[in-house]
């Protein structure tokens, strides 16, 4: 009995010896810059297991004590080989060099993208700075949201217009970080362009579905952007000369391999030229990106990031717009240990609208602000089980509305629509888990609050009603308020309080492929009030209270992904519902309006479908097709059974509605000196409303339309085409140049952007008249750098 116990003792001691694990963590960044590198994967194929660097390029790996060979690879550079003999922690910080650089060849014997394939992340897709640079756009200036929009699920509302939509949701759903901090408007020039500059991003990710508890005050999707940080090995500049905009990036070392500086700009001048055919009216743009990091230790980094934007739109003697945002973000990232990442942060963002009507004279000002506490922390438990969890604490301004005279004999009175304030709280846990070789979960929990804070002066109404239904007409009316009260700012109008639980999971079916499986619960408590098909500077934000309650998203999805050679395929099929979705009553009046609860309804929304992208990453020619088959509608039901809603409390199609959007993106690498770029797209045309009758009423023809979005305009597509020339791809001169030659729309299709009724002022008859934004435009853009 004995011998027994001592061979279990010593056979125990040998299996915990055996069990012995240490951690492997570290930071990888570009040899050439210093920059971090996001999403870089890192094999252990012994194990057949590895880890994928954060947005800080941090990775973390627990394995059990021996030796091995770790494979450091991301798309775009080469493969690192390293050998670690692992019998205690080590932190290795390493470079991946350039594809392009001069190396030994490694040869992996997995592949990397099965991790990929594993984790239960989906409906998840990054794109980097140079695969947005390669894509053909209008004017030939590369831009990000024409990028996303050619990924299946997403749409835009149009040529000409701003913003973009995602799984049937409306442009205001969509949460956009620029380095953590929250843009309202993503477009300059009404849409023509984004406000992001392309030689200024380093990575960003499009979450559609499965959206990870860190997120959250939208009810659609989460675009997440992150500038570079700023070359700390050696000054560098890079920028290009189009046809009616410009942009310059300089980076460089404050101290070499310590501190960094970023500063970018743009701007349009096709203004400049206006004049020169007498027209007294300007367009223009311009940005700024600044960024300056700092590593204080090897264990913690301070980074301080801006963004300036603005729009001036100016027609003669008549008005004067402008807007813009404005973004400060100060973040300090500390490492406790090898196993434990924080990033805090104190963020300021700004949306302001400006508007001059000179031949009223007076000026309106309107926008929202806010300040935002972040503290997110990474927890690498064990080699199965990665932890985040943190809290986010938002304040806000609203400004609805200041009227101003701009002359003393203007006969404007001074007029401020009262200022809103409110209060958005988080708490998260996040947690992703391999449950065994097959299986792998995401689960998370989001608390969120809302509280509305006091403001000067609050409608009060009978019955708490702010709106009323006139059943003799059919339509709705405006409720007189019976008094105003007024809170002090530290008092609460209102609260709420929402759980929103994320889950996904993952089942790999073999070394290639897998199925996919998520839920997500969102809740959106600022709403933008417009009555347009896509957001425009005018619209304005209104924050919960009273009377208008949060939207409530629940979305679901199930995908199949599988990867071979250098392939790749993502099939997925959603369903989202959203409660509370605001929709106006006919003929509202939204415009400056200090009592926007008299006019709107809450209503619910719902869309599904099925995505499909196929993607080739590598190789001379690369490309993705991506599909997309969905349905989006909204409805507005009566309050009671006597009130006939919106449309007749039917469902009607969604104004951003496309039953089929089909993508095909391609980029060919001829030579060194040539590449080619090509996308192809094809969407059914948006709804619209149209008139189906007219009467005569005092000598004038009044038109009677059909029921809400009943009609659509005619199909959208289009072919753009690119070519780059670098005349010297061998040159070892520090300036480097190419030629971006671009055709856009190339067969000339007049892609209506919408068809309006309107009587012919010659034979007075009514006539249906369509406006069409671009034909083809061909452009030409010189990018550099050195």
């Amino acid at each position: 009995m004995k011998q027994i116990v001592l061979l279990f003792l010593l056979f125990g001691s040998l299996s915990i010896f055996a069990q012995e694990k240490f951690t492997l963590s570290g930071t990888v960044s570009e040899d050439a810059t210093g920059e971090t590198v996001i999403g870089v994967n890192v094999i252990i194929p012994e194990l057949q297991t590895g880890a994928i660097t954060n947005e800080y390029g941090f990775y973390s790996i627990t394995l059990p004590k021996g030796n091995y060979e770790v494979f450091y690879s991301n798309l775009g550079f080469a493969t690192r080989k390293e050998s670690i003999n692992l019998t205690e922690n080590i932190k290795l910080d390493l470079t991946l060099f350039e594809d392009s650089e001069e190396l030994d060849e490694v040869i992996i014997t997995v592949d990397g993208e099965r991790l990929n394939i594993r984790k239960p992340q989906m409906s998840v897709n990054t794109l980097s700075s140079n695969t947005i640079k390669k894509i053909p756009v209008v004017l030939g200036e590369a831009d990000v949201i024409k990028a996303i929009t050619l990924l299946p699920g997403v749409t835009n509302a149009g040529e000409g217009a701003s913003g973009f939509n995602v799984r049937g949701g409306a442009a205001d759903q969509n949460l956009i970080l620029l380095d953590e901090a929250t843009l309202y408007s993503s477009s300059h020039l009404f849409g023509f362009f984004s406000v992001f500059n392309p030689d200024a991003i380093k990575d960003l990710t499009l979450y559609k579905g499965g959206i990870p508890a860190r997120y959250g005050g939208r009810a659609s999707s989460v675009l997440d952007i992150y500038q570079k940080d700023g070359n700390k090995k050696q000054f560098r500049a890079s920028g290009g000369i189009g046809l009616i905009a410009s942009r310059l990036l300089l980076e460089g070392p404050i101290v070499k391999d310590k501190s960094s500086f970023l500063f970018g700009g743009r701007s349009s001048y096709a203004h400049l030229f206006l004049p020169l055919f007498d027209i007294d009216s300007k367009a223009l743009f311009y940005d700024l990106n600044t960024k300056v990091s700092y590593k204080i230790d090897a264990n913690n980094n301070l980074f301080l990031s801006g963004y300036f934007g603005r729009d001036v739109f100016n027609i003669a003697d008549s008005f004067s717009n402008t807007f813009g945002n404005t973004t400060v973000n100060l973040r300090w990232n500390h490492l406790f240990s090898d196993k434990l990442f924080s990033k805090l942060s104190l963020i300021y963002s700004d949306y302001y609208y400006g508007l001059e009507l000179k031949f009223l004279e007076f000026q309106f000002d309107s926008g929202i602000r806010n300040f935002n506490f972040k503290y997110d922390l990474t927890h690498f438990l064990s080699e199965d089980i990665e932890l985040k969890y943190g809290l986010n604490s938002i304040y806000y301004k609203f400004n609805p509305g200041d009227v101003q005279p701009t002359s003393d004999v203007s006969g404007i009175n001074p007029y401020k629509l009262v200022d809103k304030y409110a209060f958005e709280n988080a708490l998260y846990v996040d947690a992703e888990i391999e449950i065994t070789d097959k299986i792998a979960v995401q689960t998370g929990m989001r608390l969120s609050t809302f509280n509305r804070l006091g403001q000067d002066e609050l409608n009060i109404y009978e019955n708490d009603n702010p709106i009323l239904y006139n059943a003799e007409l059919g339509i709705y009316e405006k409720a007189t308020p019976i008094d105003t009260v007024s809170f002090g700012r530290s008092e609460t109008i209102r609260s709420f309080a929402n759980l929103e639980p994320r889950f996904a999971v993952a089942y790999q079916l073999d070394s290639q492929s897998s199925i996919k499986a998520s839920y997500n619960r969102m809740t959106q408590y600022i709403h933008l009030i417009s009555n347009t098909t896509s957001p425009t500077p005018f619209d304005i934000y209104a924050p919960s209270g009273k009377y208008i309650e949060p939207q409530l998203a629940d979305q679901v999805a199930v995908g199949y992904f599988k990867s071979f050679d250098n392939y790749s395929l993502e099939v997925e099929t959603y369903y989202k519902e959203v409660k509370n979705r605001i929709d106006y009553t006919d003929g509202a009046d939204l415009i400056a309006n200090n009592a926007v609860e008299q006019i709107i309804l809450n209503g619910e929304s719902r869309s599904y479908g099925l995505e499909v992208l196929f993607k080739k990453t590598e190789g001379k020619f690369q490309g993705w097709i991506a599909y997309t088959l969905s349905k989006s509608e909204q409805r507005t039901p009566g309050r009671t059974e006597n009130e006939t809603g919106i449309n007749n409390s039917e469902w009607y199609n969604a104004a951003w509605d496309r039953t089929h959007d089909i993508s095909v993106t391609g980029q060919y690498e001829l030579s060194k000196k040539w590449s080619f770029g090509a996308n192809m797209i094809f969407q059914t045309g948006r709804p619209t409303t149209y008139p189906n009758g007219q009467y005569l009423y005092n000598d004038m023809i009044i038109p009677v339309y059909e029921a809400r979005n009943s009609s659509r305009l005619p199909a959208y597509h289009r072919l753009d085409l690119s070519a780059t020339w670098i005349p010297k791809p061998d040159s070892k001169k520090r300036w480097q140049g190419e030629w971006v030659f671009s055709l856009y729309n190339v067969y000339g299709r007049m892609n209506a952007a919408s068809i309006s009724f309107s009587e012919n002022v010659d034979t007075g008859e009514n006539e249906a008249v369509r406006l069409s934004i671009f034909g083809r435009i061909p452009a030409i853009t010189y990018n550099f750098k050195f």
